[in-house]
């Protein structure tokens, strides 16, 4: 039984079989979906597939790449958003200082305005960081999300920083994201900080279409493919399979509020 944690099941390459992958993904065990937004379309996108699938929810917001698009008025339309049927974080929001699609004083003004509707809505935020782990750190603790009476302030998504800042994000009540990164040969800060935190503060995800684990790798990645995650922190932790996708539904389950 797993609970994907990230996931763009809105994206067109998913167009020619969404229905049937996901149903396949539902039979192999995955109980749970958590759909990303990237966008307002995305983010509109994943409440309409929230209403056709019991088992899928979704995150609304707008990724660091898309911050130059947002106005007050687009802003306006994603809070209303972030009130629609089986919402349950604000993200994919953060910086990304990598491809830097958009200006990095844009990228920080609305990941600060997001995470202020986050914490208006009492809602999660799934945060994206891609070479700006100082300046996103700081950034998330000038915010001041709170643990939500212990359910969790959010999840940093494709957890890249190092083990002792995912330590810091844990006391500030962060979850990490662990995908398949993990399952690669050059991801040994990734299983040094599998190997530093608890369990009990880790969620398994996809971020599929992209990044899809070993032994598939550079194929389209899906949900299916949360096993050989789960293998590897198996592996890393040195517990068993089962309790890896045991513990991380449960934490999802307390980050997402889904019970």
């Amino acid at each position: 039984m797993y609970f994907e944690s990230h996931a763009h099941y809105d994206d067109g390459r998913f167009d020619a079989d969404r229905h049937e992958l996901l149903m396949a993904c539902k039979a192999l065990g995955v109980e749970c979906i958590v759909n990303a937004g990237a966008d307002l379309e995305s983010s509109r996108k994943g409440i309409e597939m929230a209403a056709k699938y019991d088992f899928l929810y979704t995150a609304v917001g707008v990724h660091p790449h898309d911050a130059k698009e947002l106005d007050e008025e687009a802003f306006e339309e994603l809070e209303r958003l972030s009130y629609g049927h089986k919402v349950v974080a604000i993200g994919e929001i953060g910086l990304d200082y990598h491809y830097d699609n958009s200006p990095r004083d844009i990228q920080q003004k609305w990941f600060l305005r997001q995470l202020d509707l986050a914490k208006k809505r009492e809602l999660p935020v799934i945060i994206h960081s891609r070479d700006a782990s100082a300046q996103t750190y700081e950034i998330i603790k000038s915010a001041g999300l709170s643990e939500r009476s212990g359910k969790g302030a959010g999840v940093i998504h494709c957890y890249s920083g190092s083990a002792q800042m995912a330590l810091d994000y844990i006391k500030m009540g962060y979850y990490l994201g662990i995908g398949g990164v993990i399952t690669y040969n050059n991801a040994k800060k990734t299983v040094e900080v599998v190997e530093s935190v608890p369990l009990e503060r880790i969620l398994i995800e996809t971020d599929c279409p992209y990044l899809s684990p070993v032994p598939n790798r550079g194929k389209r990645n899906d949900s299916q493919n949360l096993k050989y995650i789960c293998d590897k922190i198996s592996e890393i932790k040195q517990i068993g399979v089962e309790d890896v996708a045991e513990i991380t539904y449960k934490n999802a389950q307390t980050l997402f509020d889904i019970k």
